[in-house]
C-alpha cells in the first residue's frame, strides 16, 4: 500500500536528532531496513481490523511499516522514554492510527488494549521475549480469543524452541504449553546485519495463530507442573521424574497408555495433556 502522508524523517536520523543510541539494557536491537520491516508488517493476516499491539517499537521502524501497510489502528507500548518524543512525532503524522503507550509489556495487560480482533505485532526486545510470550500465553489459557494472532521475532533459538517436534533438543516446556495453545510455525530468518547494532545470532519470525480450543481440556497449571517435573529431570526415564506428582508414578503412566521408560522429549505434546488431566482429576477427586 502506497503511504499517502508526508515523507517522514529517514530512521537513522530520527535516531540521531532523539539520541536514541540502542541500549543493550533494554535488549534493544533496532531494525531499520525498510524492506525487512514491511516484510514483516506484510505477514500479519490482517492489519485493517482490530488493534494492532507493538511492543518495544523504538524509534518506530517497524510502527511506520504496520501503518504504512493499512493497519487502522496501532498501540505502541514502549518502556524507553527518550523514544516517546520520536513516536509522538509519527502518531502526529497518522492521526487517529497510532497510540503510543508509555509502559513495561511484562506488567500490562495487552489482552485489555483496543478493540477486538486484537493481534500483536512486534520485534521483540531479546532479553524480556520469553517472559513476555509466557504471560501472552496465560491470557489465551484464559481466553483463547484474547489475541486473534501473534507475528514475533525472536532470536532463532527460541523461535526453534517454539516450533519443534518430539524428539528435538529444542523440544521442552516452552514447546509444549505453546503448542497446547497455538499452531506455531517459522515465517523467515533475519540475519544479523540487518539490525542497529547487529545481534551476535540469527532472528526469525514466527506465526502464532491460537487456536479455537487448546489441544485438551486442562489447566495450565497441570501442564506447567507436569511439563517441569518432567523437563527438569529430562535424562531420566518418566517413571522417575514423575514420582513427585504421581502417587503410583509407573501405573499412572501405564494406564495412559504411555511408557513408563521412556523420556520426556519422546512424548507429544497430546501425552502431556493426558498427564496434565490426570493431575486435574487427581486434585478435585
Amino acid at each position: 500500500m502506497d503511504d499517502p502522508h508526508p515523507p517522514l524523517p529517514p530512521l537513522r536520523e530520527v535516531i540521531a536528532r532523539y539520541g536514541l543510541g540502542a541500549r543493550k539494557a533494554l535488549g534493544q536491537h533496532f531494525l531499520l531496513d525498510l524492506n525487512l520491516t514491511g516484510r514483516i508488517a506484510r505477514s500479519a493476516p490482517s492489519l485493517t481490523k482490530g488493534t494492532v499491539i507493538e511492543v518495544g517499537p523504538g524509534p518506530g521502524g517497524l510502527t511506520r511499516a504496520l501503518l504504512n501497510e493499512g493497519a487502522e489502528r496501532v498501540i505502541a507500548v514502549e518502556k524507553d522514554r527518550r523514544c516517546l518524543d520520536a513516536l509522538t512525532e509519527l502518531a502526529a503524522a497518522y492521526p487517529d492510527r497510532l497510540e503510543v503507550v508509555e509502559g513495561d509489556a511484562l506488567t500490562l495487560a495487552l489482552e485489555q488494549l483496543g478493540e477486538t480482533p486484537r493481534q500483536i505485532v512486534s520485534n521483540l526486545p531479546y532479553n524480556i521475549s520469553t517472559a513476555l510470550l509466557i504471560g501472552w500465553l496465560k491470557a489465551l489459557a484464559e481466553n483463547p480469543a484474547a489475541f486473534a494472532t501473534l507475528t514475533l521475532m525472536f532470536q532463532k533459538e527460541v523461535a526453534e524452541r517454539l516450533t519443534a517436534a518430539p524428539g528435538s533438543r529444542h523440544y521442552g516446556r516452552l514447546t509444549v504449553i505453546t503448542q497446547w495453545l497455538c499452531d506455531v510455525r517459522t515465517l523467515f530468518d533475519v540475519p544479523p546485519r540487518a539490525f542497529t547494532p547487529p545481534p551476535k545470532v540469527t532472528s526469525s519470525v514466527v506465526s502464532l495463530e491460537p487456536r479455537e480450543e487448546p489441544l485438551a481440556a486442562v489447566t495450565l497449571k497441570s501442564l506447567e507442573r507436569v511439563t517441569a517435573a518432567a523437563f527438569g529431570q529430562r535424562r531420566k526415564m518418566l517413571r522417575q521424574s514423575l514420582k513427585s506428582l504421581f502417587e503410583d508414578a509407573v501405573e499412572t503412566i501405564e494406564e495412559l497408555g504411555l511408557t513408563p521408560t521412556a523420556r520426556a522429549e519422546q512424548l507429544s505434546v497430546v501425552d502431556f495433556c493426558k498427564l496434565a488431566q490426570r493431575l486435574d482429576q487427581n486434585r478435585t477427586a
